[in-house]
This record gives structure tokens, sequence and C-alpha cells, in this order.
């Protein structure tokens, strides 16, 4: 009767049924850390510098979306503002190592974070345009009382853009334009013709259906090998900047937009006489990088800083 017993023991531990359920069982284990990859599961913790960021900034509704800034009252006696605008794919963090210097120079310093960027929301399934992006500016500047005042703008990247086309607004006097005083543009692609897309960015931002796979894959090591190639050898990000940058991102899933954020590399070739040509024909003192343009009628003033 014992051996019995056993030999049946043996038969239920062998069973096709449990076999299956075993199997299934070290599938869910193997699957499990994939899954949670691919969801970027847990997303990134606020680094402190990025917690205080956050705390000193607040928030304001555009067309149901909440959109941060911050803005800090800077020197006394002064009556200049400046505006601060990022560029892709980061955020007004960007800013960060020279706030206390610019309040030291404008009696009123603020920066955003656009919406699809930063602490702003996100949302899916959303046409993210240059266009919105440059209403949600003139519509923060209306918040904060300071819409018929003259407005100095240093932007970045994806920012240049936005402030050509606020330059634009400006120049043909379009409703609720601002008033330009100055205009300082950074590293940005201004003329397309002359800046190249990185892989990854044309993989993100042509690729149709499967842009939402790619945007899944994408994680910390692709996206610090992106970024680290846009800095020279001796202005590389720390391995904490770095991860700062990619948290930015992260929030509120910020990476799964990156596709929809990327076409307005496809705006600047469309719309590119728009901008350029508002450049080209302004009165408004522009700073582009370490040149200092003055563009009035057909003459091209320059010279250091």
């Amino acid at each position: 009767i014992v051996a019995s017993g056993e030999t049946s023991c043996l038969e239920d531990e062998s069973s096709p049924e449990r076999r299956m359920k075993e199997w299934w069982i070290q599938v869910a284990l193997l699957a499990a850390p994939l899954i949670a990859v691919y969801l970027h599961l847990p997303p990134p913790s606020l680094s402190p510098s990025l917690y205080s960021w956050r705390m000193v900034g607040t928030f304001f509704t555009f067309k149901d979306h909440r959109i941060f800034y911050r803005d800090s009252m800077g020197a006394v006696g002064s009556s200049d503002i400046v505006i601060l605008l990022h560029g892709f794919p980061t955020s007004s963090y960007d800013w960060h190592k020279i706030w206390e210097g610019l309040t030291l120079r404008f009696n009123r310093v603020i920066a955003l974070d656009f919406l699809g960027f930063g602490f702003s929301d996100k949302p899916r399934l959303h046409r993210y345009s240059i266009f919105e992006q440059a209403d949600i500016v003139q519509r923060l500047m209306v918040e904060l009382g300071l819409a018929q005042q003259k407005i100095n703008i240093l932007a970045h990247d994806y920012g240049d853009t936005v402030a050509l086309e606020l330059l634009y607004r400006s120049e043909q006097s379009k409703p609720g334009h601002l008033t330009i005083n100055s205009l300082c543009l950074s590293n940005g692609g201004i003329f397309p013709e002359t800046n190249h897309p990185r892989f990854i960015q044309k993989l993100l931002k042509d690729s149709g259906c499967f842009s939402p796979i790619f945007t899944r894959l994408m994680n910390y090591y692709f996206f610090t090998k992106g970024i680290s190639a846009v800095f020279g050898p001796h202005t590389q990000p720390t391995n904490a900047e770095y991860w700062d940058m990619w948290t930015m991102v992260r929030v509120n899933d910020g990476n799964l937009v990156m596709d929809s954020l990327l076409q307005f590399i496809n705006q600047r070739w469309k719309y590119r006489d728009r901008w350029v040509n508002a450049l080209t024909s302004t009165s408004v003192p522009c700073m582009l990088n370490k040149l200092c343009f003055i563009l009035t009628e057909m003459h091209l003033i320059y010279g250091p800083l």
C-alpha cells in the first residue's frame, strides 16, 4: 500500500497539468521584469534639487492643461523682464545654474515648462505645435499681468523656434502679441537646412504606427547616448545631471509623447520662411550664441559680446 501511494504521488508531480502550471510560473517570473522595463516601472524619484525646483514653482491652466512655471523677483531698481524658453527634450530646470545670476540683472525672471515637457501636463494623442507653445507663453504673460510690458527673451534649441514665432507675431502686430525688447537665441536649428536631426530623432518622429513602440523602448541608456552628443568633450553633464534630465522626461510619462513633440522638426521646414524672415527683417536687437546681430533694412551689424 505504501509503495502504491508513493507511485501515486510521483504521478501527480509529473502530471501534464502540474508541469504546465510550473511552466507558466517560470514564464511569469521571467516576463515580470521585462514588462516592468517596457512600462518603465517604477518611475524615477525627484532628486532633492528637482524637488526644490518644483516647490518654488507653480501652475496655471491653459485649455485644461496644467503648465508649470517659475517667477522670481530680482534686481531692485531694474524694470527689465526676461522669460526663459527651454529646449528639447528638457525643461525649465535647464536654467537653474544661472537663475540667481539672472535675478541680479533683471527685475523679473520667468521660466516655464512647455506643454509636453518637465512638470507640465503631457497629454497623449495630442497634436503638439510651436504655435500652441507660443500661445502658452503669451497666455502666461497675461496671467502675470505683463502682456503690455517689454519682454527680453532668452531661448535655447526648441525654445528658439517658439521665440521666432513670438517675434513673427510681434513684427506683424498680431492680436495678443508680446512687445519684445531683445532676443537671445542659443544652439537652435534656426536654419533647418543646416540642422541635421540625429538618428533617434528621425526614428521617433517618422515611424508612424511604430512610434509608440519605440517610445516605450526608449530608456535611460539610449537617452544619455543621444543627448551626450550635443555636448562638447569638456562640457559633458555629470551622471546626476543626466539622471535629472531623464527624470524630467519621465514625469507624467513624457517619454511616451516624444514622437509627437519631435514634429517640431518638420514644422521648422514647413514654416521656415515665416520664422527666418521674421529674424532677418526685425529691428529687435538679437543675439545668436556669441554674435550680436542688429538687423536693419539691408545691413547686418555684428560683433563680439
